[in-house]
Formats: structure tokens, sequence, C-alpha cells
């Protein structure tokens, strides 16, 4: 009994890579080929926002950085679970009211625990 011929069914996704590929070569090769020749110590010196670098840049951050941002992410993507419900509020009624409500609730809570301990709180150099 003969094979069957199993149709290959992942042509575009292979054709999609193979174009994404080429590009990413073609530009490379073409920004290596027409791009300045230019050297110099000014030229290839380290650039950031106009200023010139000062000190090491692996220097420690201070924990309180990353709670921030931390806490940011965390209150940014809850923000999020809002769209929804606000796109299926009148569909949702009271029940889905109250539901936000309990959400929003124990939101608030944990920003009113975050303020409490002082997280938020940001101590310059002066202030040490």
């Amino acid at each position: 009994m003969p094979k069957e011929h199993i149709p290959f069914d992942y042509y575009p996704i292979v054709l999609q890579f193979l174009v994404a590929a080429g590009f990413v070569v073609f530009a490379m090769v073409a920004t290596h080929l027409l791009g300045p020749k230019l050297r110099g110590k000014r030229k290839d010196a380290s650039f950031e926002c106009g200023l010139d670098s000062v000190g090491d840049a692996r220097s420690p951050f201070s924990v309180r950085y990353f709670m921030t941002a931390i806490l940011f992410v965390l209150f940014d993507v809850e923000i999020v679970f809002m769209y929804p419900w606000a796109v299926q509020f009148k569909q949702l009624g009271w029940f889905g009211f109250v539901e936000m409500f309990i959400f929003l609730a124990l939101l608030m809570a944990g920003f009113y625990y975050v303020l409490l301990k002082g997280v938020l709180k940001w101590e310059t150099r002066e202030d040490v």
C-alpha cells in the first residue's frame, strides 16, 4: 500500500522566516557597504544623551529604583485588566461593577501598604 503524500502546510511560515532573515542579512550588508567609514577618537568615543561618560558604568543602583520599577509594572499590568471590563461594562451589569470594585479595593489596599512601607520615598544623597 503506497503512502499518501502529506502536503507541506508550513510553507507560509518558512517563507516568512526566510524573507525576515534575508532582510536582516541585506540590511546588515547594505549598512556596512554604504555607511560612513570615518574613524577617530571623538567618533569612536562612548556617547550618551549628549553628555560625556563619567565614572564606572557598573556602579550599583539603589534597591528603591528597582522596587519603583517593579511596582510601576505591577500596577500598570493591573490597569490592563480594566480594559476588557470597560468594553463589556453594560453586559456585565451590577455584578461586574461589584467585581471591579472589589478588584480595585484590593489593588488600592496593596498600594496603601506600599505607601506605608515607604517604598516610594526617595532619599537623595543630600538627605543621607
